[in-house]
Parts: structure tokens; C-alpha cells; sequence
């Protein structure tokens, strides 16, 4: 029954992203045509609109036929109208209908750091390239003595949406790890912590120091299934067990604005602190179990 349950929850999923994929095609193609920034902004709106209902439908669906055993614990002030930075753990694909359950319409459209790859998903990666989601690339050591200038397009990529989201209030999401939880990933990397990866400090730097100045708040989330070994099949076959997720808002320390990344060790190390600090809060909340 289970499996069932999951086939139909794979085809609720794909006729919901066909149905809107119609749209999606032709405003990414009057998108490519439209001269100009301003009216640009007008039709990635469009877009917006697009991903919003796509999201709202899968989220409808997945409550009434999967309901999840999700419990949400939510800050206060949270608003569609401010500029967010989402931080979270990372166990599964689940998370990110998690993270939208929780979050859709309570702040703007999100945006994620997606790997490269993700671009030649059939659909949803047009729509990932068409709204605008900084996709990164991964670059081994070696690659990098080879060709240093590689570093800088990660870089660019984040500047590039640090630049747009100050045209309009956003939320930008970053799963820190990187890359899902495993047992084996987390001994491969040597990490310090239990439950959690070593998290990744670039990108959210970047963000941070860009767009510091215009954030409301940093959303710590931190997700945790009492199944050892989440998937996001177990998910649509209804059988993924409780779930928890909560959030709580944090400030953004005042000299995270005022520095750099890249240029100032001295920041880098600062911010490297702050970070694994978080990062053992977030270990030791999922270590009370």
C-alpha cells in the first residue's frame, strides 16, 4: 500500500509541475526577449507568481494525502515584505518541502543555492535558471591550483543575486552542509559534530556582507527525523515518521556587514567562529532527543 501511496504521490508531483510548466516556458521565453532590467523585474514577478502557486499545490496535496507528522515551532515577525537569510541542517529532500510547509507565504519567494547539476533537471531547473537561484559549481583542490580564476565564479554567481535581491525583499535558503547527512560523510570530512556535517562558510559570508545592511533577521533551522535514515521515497510513500522543525530568528551581528571574506583573515576566522558555534548549538539541540 505504501508503494502505491508513493507512485501516486510521483505522479501528483509531475502533472503538478507540467501544468505549470506551461506558463513557466512562456514567461522564461518572454523573459530572454524582454530589453532592459525594469521590465525584466515585471515579468521574474510573473515568475514568482508561477513558483508560489507550483509550491502552494505540492504543498496542498502532500497534507491532505501524505500528512506528514510535522511539528513546527516558528519565531514571531516574520513578514513577506523583509529580506531573509534561512539557514538549516540538511538530512534529506524532504527538507525542502519542510522548510516551504513551514515558511511558504509567511516570507518571500525563496531562493536556494542549488548545485549545477540541478540546471538540467527537466522543468524545474528552467525554472531554478529562470528565477534566478545562484547555482554553484564543485571544484576539487587540484582543479583549483590548476585554474585559480575557478574559485571566483561561485563568488560571482552569489554577487549576482546579492545585487537583484536588493530590488525586492527576498529569502534566501542555504543548506550550510552542503550536501546531505550521512554517518560516512561525517567521518570521511572528520567532522567535530554528531549529528551534522562541517558546515560551509563562503556563500553565506558573501550574503552576509552584501546584503547585512537590508536582512531582518537570520533563521536558524534545524530539522530532525525520528527516522536514523530519511528519504524523500519514504516521504512520498507516507511511512517518513515524525518530523520537527524549528526556527528561531537571529540578529545579524553588527560587524558582519563590515567586512571581507576573502580579503580579511581576520574576518574569515571571526566568521569561521561564529559559524561552528551555531553549528554546535544546532548539534547538541539534536543530540536531545
Amino acid at each position: 500500500m505504501s508503494t502505491l501511496k508513493g507512485i501516486v504521490s510521483v505522479l501528483l508531483l509531475v502533472v503538478n509541475t507540467l501544468f505549470w510548466g506551461i506558463p513557466l516556458v512562456l514567461l522564461t521565453a518572454l523573459k530572454l526577449i524582454t530589453p532592459g532590467r525594469p521590465l525584466r523585474r515585471t515579468v521574474l514577478q510573473g515568475l514568482n507568481h508561477v513558483a508560489l502557486n507550483w509550491i502552494g499545490f505540492n504543498l496542498w496535496w502532500m497534507r491532505h494525502w501524505l500528512r506528514p507528522d510535522l511539528n513546527i515551532s516558528l519565531p514571531k515577525g516574520l513578514s513577506r515584505e523583509k529580506w531573509w537569510l534561512v539557514l538549516s541542517n540538511h538530512r534529506s529532500w524532504t527538507d525542502i518541502f519542510m522548510l516551504l510547509m513551514a515558511l511558504h507565504r509567511r516570507i518571500p519567494m525563496p531562493r536556494f543555492f542549488l548545485k549545477r547539476q540541478l540546471i538540467w533537471v527537466p522543468v524545474v531547473g528552467l525554472a531554478w535558471w529562470a528565477l534566478e537561484f545562484p547555482f554553484m559549481r564543485r571544484y576539487t583542490k587540484a582543479q583549483l591550483q590548476r585554474k585559480p580564476h575557478l574559485s571566483r565564479m561561485d563568488r560571482e554567481a552569489t554577487e549576482r543575486m546579492c545585487e537583484r535581491a536588493r530590488e525586492t525583499p527576498m529569502a534566501i535558503f542555504n543548506f550550510v552542509e552542503g550536501t546531505r547527512f550521512t554517518p560516512a560523510k561525517r567521518d570521511a570530512q572528520g567532522s567535530p559534530f554528531q549529528h551534522l556535517l562541517r558546515p560551509k562558510a563562503g556563500g553565506i559570508a558573501q550574503v552576509l556582507n552584501l546584503l547585512g545592511d537590508r536582512l531582518s533577521g537570520i533563521l536558524d533551522v534545524t530539522l530532525r527525523y525520528d527516522n536514523p535514515k530519511p528519504t524523500f521515497w519514504g516521504f512520498l510513500c507516507g511511512r517518513e515518521g515524525p518530523i520537527s522543525l524549528e526556527a528561531r530568528c537571529l540578529d545579524v551581528p553588527a560587524w558582519m556587514p563590515e567586512g571581507s571574506y576573502y580579503d580579511d583573515p581576520h574576518y574569515k576566522e571571526r566568521f569561521h567562529s561564529w559559524l561552528n558555534a551555531l553549528w554546535q548549538e544546532k548539534d547538541e539541540a539534536l543530540d536531545l532527543r
